[in-house]
């Protein structure tokens, strides 16, 4: 089915109701690699239920924690093979701190479908409001999907977020585990470009790739605990742009600019000689 962005951009995607728990909260945080360092306070804040802080990416995974089947990319006017798609971009609001359990209702709609001419990309935008109707979060995400631009639609424009021209203010290097994927699918997201070899394969990939919004989630984390001193609430804005693929096991480097809207973000995968993997990523602190 040919994508059709007179259909599809604008269309209302429906209302959802979900809830999680403190459990789906440390879930998700080991599943970033938390608790690596057990007997470290400011860890045991992400892992343990007595002290618990919630990082507010846990919102990309909220409302699919229950998930157990492969997503699928059918819209009103989108049709698209899942091994076709790719995360591009995602970008969270928190508009206030995230609670450690709770009960939400979400609205999704399309806000956009580009054409880039070799592949299409489309744009969601999801407001979360708690039980009593006031706002938590707000998520924009785009995929794209390889193969199925020249519908004749527009281009978008480009919102590039190059560093700064000088040394970073900070550095630090994140593990990923090689079975950091396998884990992170617990979460909700069962596509099995993130488990299945020979599915990875027929995507074009040498093997499993880990999950965009795994390597989204710990890079948020690695800038909290470096440049926020660990402190969720302090995380207003996350958006990053998804450059490149992350294998679990890999190790990716961050760098961090301390800018006066923000703390401006990259992280590369020293594994592939500093390939990129995050870029026009910023986090603007409260």
């Amino acid at each position: 089915m040919p994508i059709d962005p007179d259909v599809a951009i604008g269309a209302d995607l429906g209302e959802s109701a979900f809830a999680w728990s403190a459990s789906d909260v440390l879930l998700y945080h080991l599943a970033l690699g938390a608790g690596a360092a057990p007997t470290d306070p400011r860890e045991l804040r992400y892992a343990c239920e007595d002290d618990l802080h919630v990082l507010p990416t846990f919102a990309t995974v909220a409302a699919t924690m229950r998930a157990s089947e492969p997503p699928t990319v059918r819209f009103p006017g989108v049709d698209i093979d899942l091994a076709k798609v790719v995360h591009g971009t995602q970008r969270i609001v928190a508009h206030r701190p995230l609670p450690t359990s709770g009960t939400a209702t979400a609205r999704t709609r399309i806000a956009d479908v580009l054409d880039k001419g070799k592949a299409a990309v489309i744009v969601q935008e999801t407001d979360v409001v708690d039980a009593a109707g006031d706002p938590l979060w707000t998520a924009t995400s785009s995929i794209f999907a390889r193969g199925e631009g020249g519908f004749g639609g527009h281009r978008g424009e480009s919102r590039r977020v190059p560093p700064p021209e000088r040394e970073p203010d900070d550095v630090t290097d994140v593990a990923t585990l090689p079975q950091q994927a396998l884990l992170y699918r617990l979460c909700g997201d069962r596509n099995p470009l993130h488990a299945d070899p020979e599915f990875a394969r027929a995507a074009g990939f040498d093997a499993p790739i880990l999950h965009g919004l795994c390597t989204y989630g710990l890079v948020a984390k690695a800038v909290t605990d470096t440049a926020l001193e660990g402190d969720v609430d302090r995380v207003g804005t996350w958006s990053a742009t998804f450059a490149g693929v992350v294998f679990p096991g890999e190790t990716l480097r961050v760098r961090i600019w301390h800018e006066a809207d923000g703390l401006v973000v990259t992280a590369t995968a020293l594994d592939r000689g500093e390939a990129p993997v995050l870029s026009d990523a910023v986090l603007v602190p409260r």
